[in-house]
């Protein structure tokens, strides 16, 4: 596992950037491209040969940078943590992470950055504990701030949130959220498409979903329990279904309700709203015309413009935590 575990100045990725390398060579995830990345990949292969963990930092001057041929600068330290695949330590903290997965519950990773750290890797939650590596727990205490390495009885150890609570609800399984999920999905948001229809609550037509609901009518949403880390987005197909979902949405928690639709439509909704006694205060939750204002014409290009926002959001909510 390759982690750059501190960073400053113009580097191409920061804090918690990852790479698992095994010894054929096969990779997955990224810390940056470039000829740093290739330069980690060799010593990848080495650390798989000497079986040691170890750290390598990138002094990245201008003419450090000039010879590695990047166009950013800035300094980078990486840590190379070999993961023996007989380790018992390194099999629990692999099924935890593939369980984990499946989850709606926060999770950290905790990993040993010393020279000593061979399998020093670990996943926490709330509600099991410690999962791999015999880690004192003092070390999540620090958990939510924003450093991510802790300094514990002399040892360096990185922590970083990896799962994160929360689905997407998206209400109309239409052209639009079609393309929506799969460019969600691709930046770790775990989507939820709900429709009154049946031909647009099949799985087939959105890759990547985690699954589809069909219910009798937009109106009710019984059975479904919205909670403060989900998001909802709704592209129903009419006035009076984006009415019935908003109004619901609102009896949420929900930390973003975003809704598409021209400004007449929106005006149109947001009396409706109003009459049936939702005050202007409650109405500033709702993001509309949902997504960034990037001149999105194509469901492809609205999709993208909607998944940008909530990066955003997300991003912005994780600073606030800190």
């Amino acid at each position: 596992m390759v982690t750059v575990v501190a960073s400053s100045g113009s580097t191409p990725r920061g804090d918690g950037a990852h790479m698992l390398i095994t010894k054929d060579g096969l990779q997955a995830g990224t810390i940056g491209g470039g000829a740093v990345e290739y330069k980690a990949e060799q010593m990848a292969a080495e650390t798989l040969k000497t079986k040691n963990s170890g750290s390598h930092s990138f002094m990245l001057r201008r003419n450090e940078v000039e010879d590695l041929g990047m166009i950013c600068g800035g300094d980078v330290e990486v840590f190379f943590s070999y993961l023996d695949p007989e380790n018992p330590n390194v099999l629990s903290f692999s099924q935890a992470a593939k369980t984990i997965a499946q989850s709606n519950e926060a999770a950290w990773l905790i990993m040993g950055v010393n020279e000593e750290s061979k399998n020093e890797m670990a996943i926490y939650q709330e509600s099991k504990g410690m999962i791999g590596a015999d880690i004192k727990e003092d070390v999540i205490l620090a958990r939510n701030s924003k450093e991510k390495m802790v300094n514990i009885d002399s040892k360096k150890y990185f922590v970083e949130q990896i799962f994160e609570p929360g689905f997407v609800y998206i209400f109309g399984g239409g052209h639009v959220a079609q393309a929506l999920v799969p460019a969600l999905h691709s930046v770790n948001f775990r989507c939820i498409v709900i429709d009154d229809r049946p031909n647009f609550v099949n799985e087939k037509l959105f890759n990547g979903v985690e699954k589809t609901i069909l219910l009798e009518a937009l109106n009710n949403w019984q059975g479904i329990s919205i909670t403060k880390d989900d998001y909802i987005c709704i592209m129903t197909r009419g006035h009076a279904h984006d009415f019935e979902c908003e109004y619901q949405a609102l009896q949420t928690e929900a930390k973003y309700i975003g809704v598409i639709g021209s400004k007449h439509k929106i005006a149109g909704v947001n009396q409706k709203l109003r009459e049936k006694g939702i005050s202007e205060d409650s109405l500033k939750r709702i993001t509309t015309p949902i997504g960034l204002a990037i001149k999105a014409e194509t469901p492809a290009e609205i999709a993208i413009s909607i998944t940008a926002q909530m990066i955003e959001v997300r991003a912005n909510d994780k600073v606030a935590k800190q």
